[in-house]
């Protein structure tokens, strides 16, 4: 008798299957509306509240208690330190973006993780933001990401899987390609 696994790397199989045959079948439940609500707390501090979104066109109802993200900026740039800043909260976003994507599809072609680290690190020169040149970006210049895997895979399929992940990395292709983004007052 053949059983067959249902978990792997802490993803339940089955949900991931029965969640790409339903977006397979009608690809309108595969639009997602997330969104942020940001309050400045002064100085550099805000705190942004995330709770709701909007999935399959129906409002998720299943939080029912919001996430807070604080931000802050360091010491020397004016801040009191009290939480990272805006372009830390990017390099988190991007490794966890990319941790889901390679634990999710190793789980996928059956590859089990035993353990997964990033090191992200983004260079910024703040001529741009502080408005100082008109010639240097106020974002990030470069972002590198360097990962240990420790799987049951062999390193030619790791790389191939880590290939896959840098293709479908929502936050990997924000930061990689333009989005239109508009700002408006209320």
């Amino acid at each position: 008798m053949q059983t067959t696994q249902k978990e792997l790397n802490d993803v339940d199989l089955g949900q991931l299957t029965d969640t790409i045959d339903a977006i397979g079948d009608d690809p309108g439940i595969a639009k997602f509306r997330f969104r942020a609500s940001n309050e400045w707390l002064g100085g550099a501090r805000s705190r942004t509240e995330i709770q709701s979104f909007r999935h399959a066109g129906e409002e998720d109802a299943s939080r029912s208690e919001p996430f807070y993200m604080e931000g802050d900026e360091p010491n020397v740039l004016l801040g009191s330190d009290q939480a990272p800043n805006a372009v830390e909260a990017v390099l988190h976003a991007l490794g966890s973006c990319l941790a889901v994507g390679f634990s999710y599809h190793a789980a996928a072609q059956g590859i089990e993780v035993e353990r997964l680290e990033m090191e992200i690190e983004g260079v910024l020169d703040l001529h741009g933001f502080l408005g100082l040149s008109e010639d240097v970006r106020p974002g990030y210049d470069d972002i590198t990401v360097r990962y240990e895997v420790d799987c049951d895979a062999p390193s030619e399929r790791v790389d191939e899987l880590c290939e896959h992940v840098q293709k479908t990395s929502p936050v990997l292709d924000m930061l990689r390609n333009p989005v239109s983004v508009k700002v408006e007052r209320a």
